[in-house]
């Protein structure tokens, strides 16, 4: 049997809060029962198929996309708040302005595009690092790699539960529609399907889990990292452009990000040597 990894105690611990919060609110949460149900069902099937490696390597992705989805569900039930104008208020703070606002007097078409495309590249760019790396079969690597991704997921899900944000596309619902050239309208509807109302946006987990894609792109080559060094900045950007997050999302995303690199090697030096 495989010994336990950091990556199996950080997603049985996200577990173990949000079936808390559940239960809870559990007459406030739409299909608490449900929820629970599966929670149980995910564990088990953990249980069962971790001496696999592939499966033992992989399953932090579907366990990880399914926190997202519930945390749509959890947040207004458990909350029953938005943050959004406290957001808006700090951009003005900051900037003296509304970044979002400013931004509207300058569109540009080719520019909208350009960073929709980029925008919506964000879960493959992350998921790519991992692929290079169970390609080239540096598991090590690979699993420090899912460590840090997971938890860097699931720090924007506790922060998204702690200040529930919607974003200014929101609610700044009457500013004009940004126009792109042929892809832009399309991947802005796909996006909202999958993504649902959510309150996604502080931290910005696009400028979050870039920043810990690019720094983990070392692992691989010298010259993804240097893609990413480029990528990096124009997904940051589009974040804000879009209308997306609020400049106050993006410097938590950010903050979040940095403190995750100087953290994660330690937390994961401990629990690798609790796992054997």
């Amino acid at each position: 049997m495989r010994e336990w990894w950091p990556v199996d105690w950080a997603i049985l611990a996200f577990f173990a809060m949000t079936s808390a919060l559940i239960l809870n609110w559990f007459v406030a949460i739409p299909q608490a029962g449900w929820l629970l149900i599966i929670h149980a069902a995910a564990v088990v099937i953990f249980l069962l198929f971790r001496s696999n490696l592939a499966f033992h390597c992989w399953y932090p992705l579907p366990y990880v996309a399914f926190f997202y989805k519930e945390m749509a569900i959890v947040i207004p039930a458990v909350r029953g708040v938005d943050y959004d104008a406290w957001a808006e208020r700090v951009d003005m703070r900051l900037f003296g302005t509304n970044p979002t606002l400013w931004l509207v007097a300058h569109p540009n078409a080719v520019l909208t595009e350009f960073l929709q495309i980029a925008y919506s590249l964000f879960v493959p760019a992350v998921l790519i690092v991992a692929y290079f790396l169970w390609r080239e079969r540096k598991i090590d690597e690979f699993r420090f790699y899912a460590f840090l991704i997971a938890v860097g997921f699931m720090a924007s899900y506790v922060g998204y539960l702690a200040v529930p944000v919607r974003g200014p596309r929101f609610f700044l619902r009457d500013l004009p529609p940004l126009r792109g050239l042929w892809l832009t309208g399309l991947l802005q509807n796909t996006l909202d399907r999958l993504e649902s109302a959510h309150y996604d946006c502080f931290p910005s987990g696009h400028t979050e889990l870039t920043i810990l894609a690019c720094w983990g792109s070392r692992m691989v080559s010298r010259r993804l990292f240097y893609l990413f060094l480029g990528y990096t900045p124009c997904i940051i950007f589009a974040t804000v452009y879009l209308r997306y997050h609020y400049t106050i999302d993006v410097l938590a995303g950010a903050v979040l990000a940095f403190v995750l690199i100087w953290t994660a090697p330690r937390v994961y030096a401990a629990f690798s040597k609790r796992g054997h």
